[in-house]
């Protein structure tokens, strides 16, 4: 099973043919696993989110397989981990498809739909699969806060956004007021390097959501 987009306008097709590395791979991938979802991921959660979460790219065994944003790997084991402990959650995460969890208050999308090699996307990657980014972020009317997972991620935010990257530099817990009236809160990616290496410990990722819950309170009031 498979989880339907709830921003279907703005995906791409299951077939993108924008960047040919990774169309490559893909097809690679599809011989190999048949049974993985391999295709460009859809965004997931709830399309009156307050949150947008901008990841990185699909993970292989994790969102290349299942076809939901971190879903089977480590990195999903952490954020939906973290975003139980903070309200953002309804059902219990199990690492699969079909496993009910639903998201309430927040929408994961991400800066590359597609799996890339070595999940390191090039700058030409990045760029050309920016308008899927653009489209979701515009689609979501409520999101006035958004977290950015990781360094490509923050850089694509401040281009969706109106930003300007020399002004607003990436770093954990770093906040940015964006022309559009929109904050951006920069974490480290929730990657099991990251973890392993004590970059980011869940102190430290549970502390860019508590955050983000103040800034929300602190603009609705």
């Amino acid at each position: 099973m498979f989880v339907p987009s709830p921003l279907p306008a703005t995906e791409p097709p299951r077939d993108c043919p924008r960047c040919p590395r990774l169309v490559a791979f893909r097809d690679e991938l599809r011989v190999e696993h048949p049974d993985w979802w391999n295709a460009p991921v859809n965004a997931f959660g709830d399309p009156d989110a307050w949150l947008a979460i901008i990841g990185l790219a699909p993970g292989k065994h994790g969102a290349n397989r299942t076809g939901r944003p971190f879903t089977g790997d480590y990195a999903g084991d952490l954020l939906f981990a973290t975003l139980a402990k903070f309200g953002f959650t309804e059902g219990t995460y199990d690492a699969r498809p079909d496993d009910g969890l639903q998201l309430k208050g927040a929408m994961i999308i991400n800066a590359v739909k597609c799996l890339p090699p070595q999940n390191k996307p090039t700058p030409e990657e990045i760029r050309t699969c920016r308008p899927f980014l653009e489209a979701q972020a515009n689609n979501l009317p409520n999101a006035r806060i958004f977290v950015a997972l990781g360094q490509i991620a923050h850089q694509s935010a401040v281009k969706i956004l109106g930003g300007r990257l020399p002004k607003a530099k990436f770093g954990h817990l770093a906040e940015h007021r964006l022309p559009g009236g929109q904050v951006l809160i920069d974490s480290y990616h929730c990657s099991r390097y990251n973890t392993n290496t004590g970059r980011l410990t869940a102190e430290m990722f549970e502390a860019v959501f508590a955050r983000a819950l103040d800034v929300r309170a602190a603009l609705t009031t």
